[in-house]
């Protein structure tokens, strides 16, 4: 068993070196209490004490303060593809292109045409401007008191209270929007975080949507709000900014909005924006911040860990990132309400490392092709890429038919890549595609991969975690002898190798003769919480169920990305912070 060698955790965890990065603390919050345990798509809350539910395509839950719970349904005919929330406002967003609202009020005219008297949360309403106006709704995120709609791919569109310029409909002076040259690409409209504080409309609020001229024929790609600045991408590779100097957000000491002359001559690769700061990475891993925030990282240890800049003034990397600056693409940031983070990513995503594990032949379990011209793979992974078994796939196409190696790898290509470039020109290969049932050419090995987590016939390995009174199975499941104390979480190896350079480590040190299709847990971390690092493994996102609670299972998390030293950190870690940001826990 693994649990000879858990005894060298040091040695193990060595690894691959940790960030030890400090995270801020939680306060604490209260949730309604739900009886029927389901999971949900997404959560969403404003700021009051109620939140709302999306669990099923067409149905939400809505719960108030004492346990109230409502329930909305949309007709039939439309599907839920997204919800968010802002001050007082839900916006509902379906796959027809339509948004629906849900409000308390309106007296911020977040929503357009809704009456401010329309509220208590009676029914869920149509927002018929953008039907009238023929445009298609692509994504929508809220601020505080604005709401931003991405229609027709290319046009933005704002509306709501103008607090101090925020809005950046070119009203007045303040939110004159001046381009900074960005070379990071984005694939669309997010919410980063956005301030739930309101203060006067001193400004000349937009209750009606507007078109933001400034960026006709360039496709916006993100948005991003604080409390008193908005950011866009555009496809052009620029970024716009508009809003006040109130926390010195824009990096700018005059009101109208200018190109930062800091950063004019800089490249810029990744941008972060949190509250009321800015950070940005260059090209040649300069990390430039501006902006107030808490846990920084002040270039002396002396200095105080509250941090208030004016201009964009480039900031010391930690001696722990040094060593890798020689690296591309390692380097990653984040901003939160008033905590910024910069991680290492040492393996992006997980099919880069699919593909490593390919190349290097590890961990492989059996071979594929015809005679002479067998290659090692993993038996699972070929399982979960195809609709037949590994057994089908050798003796009923291998076995019968005249492959040679070159075809046998540009299939194996396919299945570890997604790269069907060679495939298209060996119809034979490409043939062995249709023979195996595979999905395709255009579904992604990501959608493979988040489809394997379902499956649970297929998982070939097992993480026993010790049950106590601290740790309770809420499964009900009577098991005997050992599995009357450890309940079995069941996940596929590969995806063990692929994501966690701990398990590595471990199965690197592991005697051959010894079983390797179970590991027992050490980290007393809730079975919960295991669960959920182990469905981000599959699908590369966080979710919690409306019964569980998120400080606990955030902080529980936060620990498993050093201990299980998690390729993809800087992702994990963001989706965490998405999590912190939306249950107010900074």
């Amino acid at each position: 068993m693994f649990s000879q060698n858990l005894s060298t955790r040091q040695k193990l965890e060595s690894k691959v070196p940790s960030t030890n990065i400090e995270s801020t603390d939680c306060k604490q919050i209260s949730i309604c209490q739900i009886k029927k345990t389901q999971r949900i798509k997404k959560l969403v809350s404003g700021n009051r004490p109620h939140f709302l539910v999306w669990k099923k395509p067409n149905k939400l839950e809505f719960y108030q303060r004492g346990n109230k719970k409502k329930k909305y349904q949309l007709p039939k005919n439309e599907t839920i593809k997204d919800i968010v929330s802002g001050f007082k406002t839900y916006l509902i967003l379906t796959e027809s292109g339509k948004v629906w609202s849900l409000a308390d009020s309106n007296e911020y005219k977040e929503v357009p045409l809704l009456d401010a008297d329309q509220s208590t949360f009676e029914k869920i309403r149509p927002v018929t401007f953008f039907e009238e106006k023929k445009l298609f709704v692509n994504s929508i995120v809220m601020g505080s008191t604005s709401g931003y709609y991405l229609c027709n791919g290319d046009q933005l569109y704002i509306s709501g209270s103008n607090y101090q310029g925020n809005v950046g409909i070119g009203e007045n002076s303040l939110v004159e929007p001046m381009p900074v040259y960005v070379q990071d690409k984005v694939t669309k409209i997010f919410a980063g975080f956005f301030a739930s504080g309101v203060g006067s409309s001193i400004f000349d609020d937009q209750y009606t949507p507007t078109a933001v001229e400034n960026f006709k024929g360039s496709e916006i790609l993100t948005v991003g709000s604080g409390l008193s600045h908005s950011i866009l991408i555009t496809k052009k590779e620029q970024t716009f900014g508009c809003g006040h100097k109130k926390f010195n957000g824009i990096g700018v000491r005059k009101t109208i909005f200018t190109l930062i002359p800091q950063l004019k001559e800089k490249k810029a690769v990744q941008l972060a924006t949190g509250f009321s700061q800015t950070l940005v990475l260059t090209d040649q891993n300069e990390l430039y911040g501006w902006g107030m925030q808490k846990r920084l990282f002040p270039t002396d240890e002396s200095e105080s860990n509250n941090w208030n800049q004016n201009f964009p003034a480039k900031i010391s990397l930690p001696s722990f990132f040094t060593q890798y600056l020689e690296s591309k693409d390692l380097i990653r940031i984040a901003c939160g309400t008033l905590a910024c983070f910069l991680y290492l990513d040492f393996k992006n995503t997980l099919y880069d490392y699919l593909k490593t594990l390919y190349e290097s032949k590890k961990f492989c379990d059996c071979e594929i092709g015809t005679l002479g011209n067998q290659v090692p793979v993993h038996k699972n992974f070929i399982e979960c890429r195809t609709k037949l078994t590994f057994d089908q796939i050798q003796n009923k196409l291998f076995g019968e038919k005249s492959i040679n190696k070159e075809q046998t790898l540009s299939f194996l290509k396919w299945i570890y890549y997604d790269e069907i470039s060679e495939i298209e020109k060996l119809e034979q290969t490409f043939n062995l595609l249709e023979l195996t049932f595979s999905p395709s050419v255009d579904n992604t090995l990501e959608k493979d991969i988040a489809q394997l987590y379902q499956d649970d016939d297929s998982k070939d390995f097992k993480i026993l975690v010790k049950i106590d009174d601290n740790n309770q199975d809420n499964d009900n499941e009577e098991d005997e002898d050992e599995e009357e104390k450890y309940k079995e979480i069941p996940v596929h190896k590969f995806i063990l190798l692929a994501k966690s350079g701990l398990f590595r480590a471990m199965f690197d040190y592991v005697n051959e003769k010894e079983n390797t299709n179970k590991i027992q847990d050490y980290t007393n971390k809730s079975i919960e919480s295991l669960k959920i690092l182990i469905k981000y493994f599959y699908t590369n996102s966080i979710e919690l169920t409306i019964d569980q609670e998120p400080e606990l299972i955030v902080d529980e998390l936060s620990d498993a990305v050093e201990y299980y030293q998690l390729n993809d950190q800087c992702n994990f870690k963001s989706e965490l912070l998405k999590i912190k940001n939306q249950f107010e826990l900074n």
